[in-house]
């Protein structure tokens, strides 16, 4: 009981990771690797502050931090023209040393005795420690989904929408293609680093290799929910992500679980998994094509 419960926390946590893996890999249909640097930030801000006694700032700042990474790529890319690959490996890169400097030179901090968010709640809910944890992850994760969804469906979310469908055509509609890039970079990173944030003091520790491998498990929730519901509307990629990446920290559970894989074989069990829910479209395809061949013959022998 206490794995499913745990998992399901996590699911909402890493949700709002998902999100912003969402953002810039769907719908700017950019590939941003800022998300190691910019989740790690998350987790050295939000540690930081958490220990100064103050949590709630921690995970504001930690998305604040997570979105000026985002800028800092998002010019690499427009203003430098810089590959936006090579981009996000920069600031990851330069984000390590940022990082470290946030968290005192030191490479891992611990929470202990200090009052987190959850703790904080617990305390005046009187509720379950478990409960408390699971509902506020909830809510987190349910308010990031609404505001974006919210915001994807106003103007300036319809013009980030267009530039990542057709770049060519909003720059010949007068949009500044440049402003929008970064404004969704910005957004993703702040998600990545809010999700970072709410993991340091669920935890209770932050560690500078945080974020390591953090992009497959973005991408892994991402694939995961569109395999079930497709690729529809926003709102619908934006909560199917989310869900994906619930259904992704059981998955990862069942397999630590059953002994056959050691705990330092759970990076290889995210990659193999997000590489079978990237092929999927392509043996879905093959099938189809296959499929048509045989009905082709068929009619061509009669």
């Amino acid at each position: 009981m206490t794995l499913l419960i745990g998992s399901l926390q996590l699911g909402f946590i890493y949700g709002i990771l998902a999100l912003g893996v969402y953002i810039t890999f769907r719908i700017l249909n950019v590939p941003d690797l800022t998300a190691e640097g910019s989740f790690t930030c998350g987790v050295a801000i939000s540690a930081v502050l958490t220990m100064a006694g103050h949590p709630w700032l921690g995970m504001v700042l930690a998305a604040a931090g997570g979105a000026a990474a985002g800028i800092c790529t998002g010019l690499l890319q427009t203003k430098a023209g810089i590959h936006p690959i090579l981009s996000g490996i920069l600031t990851m890169s330069g984000l390590y040393s940022i990082n470290l400097l946030i968290m005192g030179s030191s490479s891992n901090l611990t929470l202990l005795g200090s009052d987190t968010a959850f703790q904080l709640l617990i305390d005046r809910l009187g509720m379950n420690k478990e409960a408390v944890r699971a509902l506020l992850s909830l809510v987190l994760c349910a308010g990031c989904t609404a505001v974006l969804s919210w915001f994807f469906k106003t103007h300036t979310g319809l013009c980030i929408r267009a530039t990542g469908d057709n770049e060519d055509m909003v720059r010949a509609s007068s949009i500044n293609v440049e402003t929008t890039k970064i404004l969704a970079l910005a957004i993703g990173n702040g998600c990545i680093a809010l999700s970072g944030g709410i993991l340091a003091q669920y935890q209770g520790f932050a560690d500078i290799n945080s974020g390591v491998g953090i992009l497959v498990v973005g991408l892994a929730s991402v694939i995961i929910g569109e395999a079930i519901w497709g690729r529809r509307s926003v709102t619908i990629g934006l909560i199917s992500a989310v869900v994906g990446s619930v259904i992704y920290r059981y998955m990862i559970a069942a397999a630590l679980r059953t002994d056959i894989f050691p705990s330092y074989f759970l990076k290889l069990i995210s990659a193999c998994i997000v590489a079978i829910a990237l092929s999927l479209p392509e043996l879905k395809r093959r099938r189809e094509l296959s499929a048509m061949k045989k009905r082709g013959k068929k009619h061509a022998g009669h």
